[in-house]
């Protein structure tokens, strides 16, 4: 039993108020910021009275960086990656935890392991996939010498060649296995009673019809959390949305603010550049904001 007392009550809302402000605090400063004219938020020190050009800096954030289309592109991007890794994360945890087979515990770790290798470690093999997915397979041939058995028998040179950059697949695909998720789905699978597996094995459904007829159901706010998780992780991605799209066509709203600030030489136009961001920002606000009961019941959620 936690002890209630009006002086830890006091000082539990006070942490709680300073943990608000450090959190709320710099969106504030950006919405400010948003608000004023060149020559205000160039001021040292900015003034912190909201101005009164916040819906024309908007506006010009809006047409300069090309925010429609590339808001377009990241909410594919976003949905995308959250729908992948969420699907992988299932149906391999279901594997590791309802399949008997030699390994499974030693490719659980493996799978584990991954958590210390996040995409910036290796973004470079990643960005190589991405570039031609079937250069594994020529590498294979090249090595066993079919490659050159082909090319004396008929004369034709195997050159196994398919690119996914500049492409939503390759935006994607990289990104959809997930260390964590696998984690979070097989820890909750093993809170499933047997006595309803055994059940829905006498009632002769197979393991397929058990996987999307029963787990599925019993693992919605699951999939809700860790939807919303990887939604915004694949959302504020900058670094691989950056090298695998050099078509603006395929650009995500992300990278695109970097056409707000200027080159070397320029004036930072930082109340456009800070109008930008919050536009930017307002798609997964509004994703946690519509998912926060969901996401909540599945960060804690206990029951069977």
């Amino acid at each position: 039993m936690v002890e209630r007392t009006p002086i830890l009550n006091f000082f539990t809302h006070l942490i709680l108020l300073i943990g608000f402000l450090m959190a709320v605090g710099p969106l504030v400063i950006v919405a400010i910021a948003a608000s004023h004219n060149l020559a205000d938020v160039n001021k040292v020190p900015m003034s912190l009275i909201p101005g009164a050009d916040f819906w024309v800096n908007m506006k010009t954030a809006w047409t300069t960086a090309k925010l429609g289309p590339k808001l377009l592109n990241s909410l594919i991007f976003a949905t995308g990656v959250a729908v992948g890794k969420v699907f992988i994360s299932a149906i391999t945890a279901f594997s590791l935890v309802y399949f008997r087979y030699p390994g499974r515990h030693f490719i659980f770790w493996l799978i584990f392991i991954t958590l210390m290798l996040p995409l910036e470690v290796r973004i470079v093999p990643t960005y190589a996939v991405a570039a031609n997915v079937l250069s594994p397979y020529q590498g294979l041939l090249d090595i066993t010498g079919i490659t050159w058995l082909i090319e004396k028998v008929t004369g034709v040179q195997v050159a196994l060649n398919l690119g996914l950059l500049n492409s939503f697949p390759g935006l994607i695909l990289p990104l959809v296995a997930t260390a964590t998720g696998t984690f979070l789905y097989r820890q909750f699978f093993l809170t499933i009673p047997d006595e309803l597996t055994e059940a829905a094995r006498m009632d002769g459904a197979g393991s397929l019809r058990f996987f999307i007829d029963i787990l599925m159901p019993l693992s919605r706010t699951n999939m809700a959390a860790l939807g919303t998780i990887m939604f915004l992780w694949a959302w504020n991605q900058y670094l691989w949305p950056l090298l695998v799209t050099t078509d603006p066509a395929h650009a995500t709203a992300v990278t695109e603010l970097k056409q707000l600030i200027p080159n070397v030489g320029g004036l930072p136009e930082w109340h456009i550049a800070m109008a930008g961001t919050l536009i930017v920002m307002l798609p997964p606000l509004l994703v946690v904001v519509l998912m926060q009961r969901w996401f909540v019941r599945g960060l804690i959620s206990t029951e069977k």
